[in-house]
């Protein structure tokens, strides 16, 4: 059970992490001369410049559902450890495991509002970069533990 336990906790902080790191590095897009993410644009050209993000709708929509998913990873980290120790046995981790899932839906939205909208605000020679990528493997790990929450059930 123990090592069950770890492992469990090893998989929320590493989606909890990829979080983290996707939503604060600036590599959502690259290329040759510029990158940008969600927050800020910088480029190259003509020495190092950067940007505030757009103001537009959509972006700020993919600045909130991140927060709010890596907000709710945190919270179900945090309920996990709080019903471990006054969980009755046998019961499961209901809340724990809608709060993770929760977390994974909203990262989920943020990427694919960012993958819809990113060809009108990023030029078609910029590609998509590693946090980008990352958001999209935080999405399965996070939607996996909260699922595996729902699941395990409580022993003594």
């Amino acid at each position: 059970m123990l090592v069950l336990l770890v492992g469990i906790v090893f998989l929320h902080l590493a989606a909890l992490v990829l979080l983290f790191v996707s939503t604060i590095v600036s590599v959502w897009t690259t290329g040759e001369t510029s990158t940008s993410d969600l927050w800020i644009n910088c480029t190259t050209l003509n020495g190092y410049h950067c940007d505030p993000a757009s103001t537009g709708e959509w972006i700020q929509a993919v600045q909130a559902l991140m927060i709010l998913g890596i907000i709710f990873s945190f919270l179900s980290l945090f309920l996990f450890f709080c019903q471990l120790f006054t969980l009755q046995k046998g019961g499961r981790f209901f809340l724990t495991g809608a709060f993770q899932i929760l977390a994974s839906l909203f990262v989920m939205s943020g990427a694919i509002i960012y993958t819809v909208m990113s060809p009108e605000w990023v030029p078609e020679t910029e590609a998509f970069g590693y946090s980008y990528i990352l958001a999209w493997v935080a999405f399965p790990l996070a939607l996996i533990s909260g699922l595996i929450y729902v699941i395990l059930r409580k022993r003594e």
